[in-house]
């Protein structure tokens, strides 16, 4: 009973992140599924894949009935990650577990300094060369550790492509979900061995609470929501290195 709790705890914060700010759930489901719920580094990372796979096609879903999403040029950019993505997932179940752990602290302390820092303002001209290695870089970072990189797409889309912030956060869950889906295609062997009484209730709150993300994102300040985010990142980082390191 325990274990439900924590998992219901722990995707109910995934939600939220993902929900208020279109990233950041997957760099904290790692964490939470290694240190709370005793899963290895590679079963959280293919578990977190499942979770984050689901969670981002329920909202790509939401959006694509808006009309935000950019489907030809977000089909593009996560054509650009879907042979790394590949590649990667292969690597993940054949790394010691600590190397995986310090891998991860270095993108949770990324992500942290990434929420921190302003929005990049949107360019006058697209850069295609940019795009596509933004794209390969995110999908690499999927397959190996398991996050839909969110954090990342977002900036690249705008940085790269010009897209307005709503396109890009939109387009971005495309991004993600196809990554997500080509990794989890490939650790196919590894994903038979996931919990499910506790990855099924994990998902079912991070897919809910993102929803109550998106109404939080309107009534708190954005930059309050990123800083709060962003130290519970840090202090995430800090310990899975620590972790890593002893």
């Amino acid at each position: 009973m325990s274990e439900l709790i924590l998992a219901l705890a722990a995707g109910g914060v995934v939600g939220l992140a993902l929900g208020a700010l279109g990233g950041g759930g997957g760099v904290l489901a790692v964490p939470a599924l290694i240190y709370l719920l005793g899963f290895t580094p590679v079963e959280a990372t293919t578990a977190s894949l499942l979770i984050v796979t689901v969670t981002s096609l329920t909202a790509l879903y939401a959006h694509a009935r808006a009309g935000a999403v950019r489907w030809r040029s977000g089909a593009l950019f996560a054509a650009a990650g879907v042979l790394p993505a590949a590649l990667t997932a292969t690597l993940a179940d054949r790394l010691p577990g600590a190397l995986l752990t310090a891998a991860f602290a270095g993108v949770a302390g990324l992500a942290a300094l990434r929420m921190l820092r302003p929005d990049t303002p949107e360019p006058a001209t697209v850069r295609p060369l940019k795009a596509a290695g933004a794209g390969a870089g995110l999908g690499a970072l999927t397959g190996l550790l398991g996050v839909g990189g969110g954090f990342l797409a977002v900036p690249a889309l705008v940085g790269a492509l010009a897209f307005e912030l709503r396109a890009a956060v939109a387009t971005g869950l495309l991004v993600v979900s196809v990554n997500s889906v080509v990794s989890l295609a490939i650790r196919g062997g590894s994903a038979t061995g996931v919990d499910w009484a506790v990855v099924a209730p994990f998902t079912a709150a991070a897919v809910l609470a993102a929803w109550d993300g998106r109404r939080l994102a309107a009534k708190v300040p954005d930059a309050v929501l990123r800083r709060v985010f962003a130290g519970v990142l840090l202090a995430v980082a800090l310990l899975m290195l620590v972790d890593a390191v002893r």
